[in-house]
């Protein structure tokens, strides 16, 4: 291994170690260099890695990129800084981009620069914390076409497969439209789109799975248990991978896996004792609204409420993130405005202003929208709309971002701060009702399993249906894309914690009693309810303020 890594420096290149764990696809050192000699023109990049390898393996041009950027855009990903860069030029490099793709690296390029110079001018030790908004949506206004579905979910396609090609067992998937080259009982690795799921009369599962070349139905047998129990857990739409043997026109799976998150995530903690609050659901504006225990929760934020250790933690908390559903909102279901005792939408943003106003002005706010806003109900939603919620624009301490979005707090030139994945939850009835583990766990009642889905799946609303969607010709914003250190909805008004490989799962509570509405799809809020995290230990608990 020390020759062929010489080879490689003589020439100029330097191996990463993914790169080198694949070095027994190929027959020796000589035939990889001439490989990348041949395809790659002008200046060479200085490291060789995996993805790269796997780009210059699928394609057929010369390749004449800005190596240099190419390489600090997977620093930055390695850092945990920003993926979007790297997974453009990855793009680039396999698609052979035109003119409109080469201006958004441009453009890219200076959006990391930038974040760049913000993230360096951070303090040692962050005292004051930090919110820095690492992704949210961009609008893409244009008229929607047909068009725009198809680049929407290859797009998703393209993403997905990528994450799943890191796993060792999916490393060389083969295209749709070559499997009929292969031999009866042949091993078989393919990554597809689920459009199809059914039980077969024998009690089988048969799913049909398309990528860009074709489709092809895959069967799960009933007596391979645990292959069949992931079969169960697909929801369509959803890509997976697949380790199977040919049949005819037809692949018998051995083996099912979703994209999921690393079980390498690290476990941060900070340095200092701060505390993170998640509250949702405020529904301002409701007859239900519960005005004493919402009172109660600022008054404990400013020291004024609550038992000494209590009052002690309050002290300490710096961030407070706010899910979704700020007011009550107008004609969000049938004969809601009987339920309402401020029935005008700018005067339900006021009064959640005066409400948010008392809080110290040390703690930093971060509210993301949900589908009670004045907003479109499609996923994902824009910031707050500074028509109707002037008011909340006007809280100094507040930072606003849209429905998803990923927040970093608290870093420091000293650490990388903490990724908080924020989605209000509106997908997660569908999954509610249509998958069984969560449905025959718990339902409602197991925010846990619905997240830890949705995570496993690496996708917010991975089917058509389970959320109304906005299809952007450019991304997937519902896409799991950066790997978070907490993962915080709201949504079904029950509040819970949990973990999964090392990322924080939270569901936060309400503050609105039960409407008639819920009461007739039977839904039980936990009102009053609030999650927090001690950010140096990682412990989260729960505190309550009614009754």
């Amino acid at each position: 291994m020390k020759e062929v890594i010489n080879s490689f420096l003589e020439r100029g290149y330097l191996l990463s170690p993914d790169f080198i764990q694949g070095l027994d696809e190929f027959s020796s050192e000589e035939q990889i260099i001439k490989h990348i000699d041949t395809k790659i023109t002008g200046d060479k990049p200085l490291v060789i890695n995996k993805d790269l390898q796997r780009v210059l393996q699928k394609t057929n041009k010369i390749i004449n990129i800005n190596w240099l950027e190419f390489e600090k855009s997977k620093a930055l990903l390695e850092k945990g800084k920003n993926g979007k860069i790297y997974q453009t030029f990855l793009d680039i490099l396999e698609y052979n981009p035109n003119e409109e793709k080469k201006e958004k690296i441009n453009s890219l390029l200076g959006e990391i620069k930038e974040e760049e110079r913000t993230i360096e001018l951070l303090p040692e030790e962050n005292e004051q914390g930090s919110v820095i908004v690492i992704d949210e949506y961009k609008e893409d206004e244009k008229k929607r076409e047909m068009q725009d579905f198809v680049k929407y979910f290859k797009y998703r396609y393209n993403v997905l497969k990528e994450v799943l090609q890191e796993r060792i067992e999916l490393r060389n998937p083969i295209s749709i439209n070559r499997i009929s080259n292969q031999n009866q009982g042949e091993p078989i690795t393919l990554i597809g789109l689920i459009i199809d799921k059914r039980v077969t009369k024998n009690g089988n599962i048969s799913l049909t799975l398309e990528d860009p070349t074709g489709s092809v139905n895959v069967l799960v047998n009933k007596g391979k248990t645990d292959i069949y129990n992931l079969a169960k857990n697909t929801v369509l739409d959803e890509v997976i991978g697949v380790n199977g043997s040919c049949g005819n026109n037809i692949i018998f799976a051995n083996d099912i896996l979703f994209p999921d998150v690393p079980l390498s995530k690290e476990l941060k903690k900070a340095k200092d004792e701060v505390y993170a609050v998640f509250i949702s659901d405020l529904h301002v504006g409701s007859r239900m609204f519960l005005q004493e225990d919402f009172q109660n929760f600022l008054n404990w934020l400013n020291g004024e409420y609550g038992n000494h250790e209590q009052k002690n933690i309050s002290k300490k908390v710096k961030y407070l993130f706010i899910i979704g559903d700020l007011v009550d909102g107008i004609g969000i279901y049938p004969e809601q405005d009987k339920e309402l005792v401020i029935k005008d939408i700018k005067k339900q943003y006021e009064k959640c202003a005066e409400y948010l106003a008392q809080i110290r002005k040390d703690i930093k706010i971060v509210i993301c929208s949900g589908n009670h806003d004045a907003l479109r109900i499609a996923e994902p939603q824009p910031k707050l709309n500074t028509k109707f919620a002037e008011q909340i624009y006007n809280l100094k301490n507040a930072t606003i971002v849209t429905n998803p979005a990923v927040v970093n707090i608290h870093s420091s030139q000293n650490f990388p701060g903490f990724d908080i994945l924020l989605y209000h939850g509106y997908s997660f009835d569908y999954y509610v009702s249509n998958v069984d583990t969560i449905r025959m766990n718990g339902g409602y009642d197991r925010a846990d399993l619905i997240m830890k889905f949705l995570l496993q799946k690496r996708h917010l609303a991975p089917t058509h249906g389970s959320t109304l969607y906005m299809p952007d010709t450019k991304k997937d914003a519902l896409i799991i894309n950066r790997v978070p250190d907490l993962f915080v909805t709201g949504h079904i008004h029950k509040a819970n914690i949990s973990h999964y490989k090392n990322i924080t799962t939270i569901c936060c509570s309400c503050w609105q009693s039960k409407t008639t509405f819920q009461e007739k799809v039977g839904h039980n809020p936990e009102p009053s309810r609030v999650p927090i995290v001690n950010l140096k230990t990682r412990e989260a608990k729960m505190l309550k303020f009614g009754g």
